[in-house]
């Protein structure tokens, strides 16, 4: 069902200070931040050549990125997000098997503007999965 890796996300503390050392310590190339209100997070993505790392940074007061960073002062890994050719159907065989989605189950639009979903980090050895369309 699960495709390629499609990013690993870590939360970070200061963006500013995360997207420098990517792109000077590490030279890579690192995107612009983006607003994602819907999901409470400033995203950057840092490009590789197999895969992406999308550093996350809350936006307002009620960003889940908060709470992450408050368990955990320095960030660190957040989520695994794997692409799936159907949403829907990955949703439906997931629920069959038990695995709690988040939220209202429905799909969100996510930082690809591609449909996206999250999966209880409980049902998966303790690590938030988050499946995009592809």
């Amino acid at each position: 069902m699960i495709e390629k890796l499609n990013h690993v996300a870590i939360a970070v503390p200061d963006l500013e200070a995360a997207c420098a050392s990517y792109r000077g310590m590490l030279g890579a190339k690192v995107s612009k931040p983006q607003d994602e209100p819907d999901h409470g997070v400033t995203v950057v993505f840092v490009e590789l050549a197999n895969s992406k790392i999308e550093l996350l940074f809350p936006l307002g007061d009620n960003s889940p990125i908060q709470g992450f960073l408050d368990k955990n002062p320095s960030g660190g890994i957040h989520h695994l997000c794997f692409e799936v050719d159907d949403i829907m159907a990955a949703r439906d065989h997931l629920v069959s098997e038990g695995a709690r989605i988040l939220g209202s189950g429905e799909p969100k639009t996510g930082a690809h503007g591609k449909p996206v979903l999250f999966l209880h980090p409980k049902d998966f050895q303790g690590t938030l999965i988050e499946l995009e369309e592809a």
